[in-house]
């Protein structure tokens, strides 16, 4: 083989070896390759006379972050190393508490993913992310509101009590159904308003009704049936969220949150630890006496983060160690079976059932 042929064939050589690094990176990797910003650490700490072995990933502030949805929408659910590789993730912990002993998974806390909320919770404390990257902490409460205004002219005023998920059986509840459910509400049962672009389109017996893309759906159960005759077809929709405090006080920053998710109780506040689960709603041994393993999300002195977990603590514990490894503010996330962490290439805390959300990071941003 003369010089320039084995040139030519080197070149060739190297052309397809990239390639093929190329088609094994993007068909067999499970994530994106961690970020040498995202630092995942295992520490010792200790509490009292017992010492804790914590997986532990930092994360820069501004970080892109999204809501990890199972199969992309609320109400479903997925493995946990499948959703992180959907959303090719450099870090992922599992988030909101949902529904895993029988009947539709739903979730129980609050998420927002885009700037869009997705699902309100009732309880707890919820992180936030800004658009500009800074992230905050608040026992925060949504209110659905709006008016309707008839082609006379006539308004009324309605609320919708939850959002994405399924009422129990004989409820009086009025809940609004967004494309984050998926295509249908899921269910049949309750008189089911269409709203597209702002008008009502349909008012109707709902039998699994469809959710239009470009609006919602509300449905209406048991005494509240009464409020779906305030949508008249063809009527105007005007739509209001509020951010507030369990006391009804105004959370005006969150009006720039493009990412949450709801858990709690809170662990440490101002760097003190601050964990009153009772007075947040909490009344589950799981979460005020038992150990078990544990996820927890803080916001470090510096607006970093810090997401970790903990084969098994109490409550107490947990913001105990929170607050050792220097957290200014820390809440805990869903735990027991549904703790699971990806951080460093690596998975470090399997989880023990299928998920329904979580919080993913990626230093590049999220792709449709």
């Amino acid at each position: 083989m003369n010089k320039g042929n084995w040139q030519r064939w080197t070149a060739a050589c190297l052309a397809a070896f990239l390639l093929a690094g190329l088609i094994t990176a993007s068909g067999g990797s499970a994530a994106a390759a961690p970020s040498p910003g995202i630092k995942q650490e295992t520490k010792k700490v200790k509490v009292g006379n017992k010492s804790f072995t914590v997986q532990t990933v930092r994360i820069p502030k501004g970080t892109p972050v999204t809501v990890g949805l199972a199969k992309r929408q609320v109400g479903s659910t997925e493995e946990f190393a499948s959703i992180v590789k959907t959303y090719k993730a450099e870090a992922a912990i599992n988030g909101a508490f949902f529904e895993a002993y029988g009947g539709p998974p739903d979730p129980y806390g609050t998420l927002i993913a885009d700037g869009e909320v997705m699902h309100k919770g009732g309880n707890g404390t919820t992180i936030g992310f800004k658009k500009d990257g800074t992230a905050i902490m608040d026992e925060l409460r949504i209110s659905i509101t709006g008016t309707v205004v008839s082609p006379e002219g006539k308004s009324k005023g309605w609320y919708a009590t939850f959002m994405n998920r399924v009422p129990l059986a004989g409820s009086n509840v009025s809940i609004m159904f967004t494309p984050a459910r998926g295509g249908k509400v899921g269910f049949s049962g309750g008189l089911a308003v269409t709203v597209v672009e702002g008008k009502v389109a349909k008012n109707e017996v709902n039998a699994n009704a469809d959710i239009p893309k470009n609006g919602y759906v509300l449905v209406f159960t048991g005494t509240e049936k009464n409020m779906a005759e305030r949508f008249v077809i063809g009527s105007e929709v005007e739509l209001s969220l509020s951010y507030k405090n369990p006391q009804g006080d105004p959370l005006p920053a969150w009006e720039d949150v493009v990412t949450a998710v709801g858990a709690g109780p809170r662990l440490v506040k101002d760097s003190k630890i601050a964990l009153n689960a009772a007075a947040e709603g909490f009344n589950d041994a799981k979460i005020l006496t038992s150990s078990a393993a544990r996820s927890g999300i803080a916001i470090m002195p510096d607006g970093s983060i810090m997401l970790a977990t903990v084969p098994a603590a109490t409550m107490k514990q947990w913001a105990d160690i929170m607050k050792t490894l220097g957290a200014k503010q820390a809440m805990n996330l869903d735990g027991g079976a549904s703790s699971a962490f990806y951080g460093g290439g690596k998975m470090l805390t399997t989880a023990g059932r299928h998920l329904s959300n979580t919080l993913v990071f990626n230093s590049k941003g999220f792709n449709p």
